[in-house]
């Protein structure tokens, strides 16, 4: 019997079966739920123990964790989500932009695919939980599956670690769905389109021109590339092609790697550094973009917007700006779309 031919008639007294549905699930980073010391410890323990984030030995690792990051990393990582906390809602705003993208995704999607598909989303760390998704998928009649980690550039402290994530849960389940992934997607003409209408929007709607322009990457550890790790590579592609798309060279578009954490050495060259030297260099309008975030969250609102803002002018600019991610703009969800397309063939 194919997919598409009728079922048989069911036996008397049999539960009724919905008819099999194909479930998407946007993975996101996470967030705290609040921004006072214990939602900020709940979190952080979380992130800081996952074993591809931090590839300490715990034996080693737990006790500085718990004992020494934190007590006192809370309070500071607490401040900087309050100066960017969606007050209206009263989360995240990495929370909000991805709500807001598996809205969209799901309408755009239903347009063309009827009720077929359905969209659901979660976190790796935080609430709603992964595993929350994936049940709500399986409650709602998903046989099958796309996992989609939402970050372009895949590494193992994020998309291995989001996969790793969801698997445990199947693993618990006496009836698993049929399961896809979503691969890295640094390098796709769409997402690279819809990176360039970003910039191009976002620069033309200023009374200025910048000088040069930053594409920041979260950072990693030196040591994960030297072990195997391709993020570096795909972070350069990702900046080369924007460069390419946007006709400029890399004197004015140029990468960095900001968030470092720790005494080890981390990816070069590091943003802050970078940037404070620019003024001196000549260069004082400045514009950044941090592509590696499909949505914003502290890491750009409050690190870069904030933070690197206040070292570039204290340094001597005069004019600077931060270029929003992706978020939920139509353009983000036409590429959402096209990718979980793609990835369902054979599946639609």
């Amino acid at each position: 019997m194919t997919q598409n031919s009728p079922s048989p008639a069911l036996p008397a007294g049999h539960p009724p079966v919905k008819a099999p549905k194909i479930g998407v699930l946007l993975i996101n980073l996470g967030t705290p739920e609040a921004t006072d010391y214990w939602s900020m410890r709940r979190y952080l323990s979380e992130f800081l123990s996952d074993r591809r984030v931090v590839e300490v030995p715990q034996a080693i690792w737990q006790p500085i964790l718990q004992g020494i990051i934190l007590t006192f990393r809370p309070k500071k990582s607490g401040h900087a989500y309050a100066g960017i906390w969606n007050q209206e809602r009263n989360e995240s705003p990495l929370k909000t932009f991805t709500r807001g993208q598996a809205d969209g995704l799901r309408a755009a999607l239903k347009g063309t695919h009827d009720d077929r598909i359905i969209v659901e989303w979660g976190m790796r760390y935080g609430h709603p939980s992964t595993a929350k998704g994936i049940d709500s998928l399986i409650e709602q009649g998903c046989e099958r599956i796309l996992l989609f980690p939402l970050y372009p550039q895949y590494s193992a402290t994020t998309t291995a670690t989001a996969c790793d994530h969801a698997f445990r849960h199947l693993m618990t389940l006496r009836r698993q769905p049929a399961i896809r992934t979503v691969p890295t997607y640094h390098d796709d003409p769409a997402y690279i389109e819809a990176l360039g209408a970003g910039v191009s929007r976002h620069l033309d709607s200023l009374p200025w021109k910048p000088e040069r322009i930053i594409a920041s990457f979260h950072g990693l550890p030196k040591m994960y590339l030297e072990k195997g790790d391709p993020y570096h590579c795909y972070c350069l592609k990702t900046a080369r092609l924007l460069r390419e798309k946007l006709g400029m060279d890399a004197s004015m578009l140029t990468h960095a790697f900001q968030s470092r954490f720790g005494r080890t050495e981390w990816l070069q060259p590091y943003l802050e550094p970078m940037v404070k030297a620019l003024p001196e260099q000549g260069v004082k309008k400045l514009a950044i973009l941090a592509p590696a975030f499909v949505s914003d969250c502290v890491e750009t609102l409050e690190e870069v917007n904030q933070g690197i803002r206040e070292t570039f002018l204290t340094a001597g600019g005069t004019d600077f700006t931060y270029i929003p991610c992706l978020n939920d703009h139509p353009d983000h969800i036409d590429l959402l779309r096209g990718i979980v397309e793609r990835e369902l063939a054979g599946w639609l």
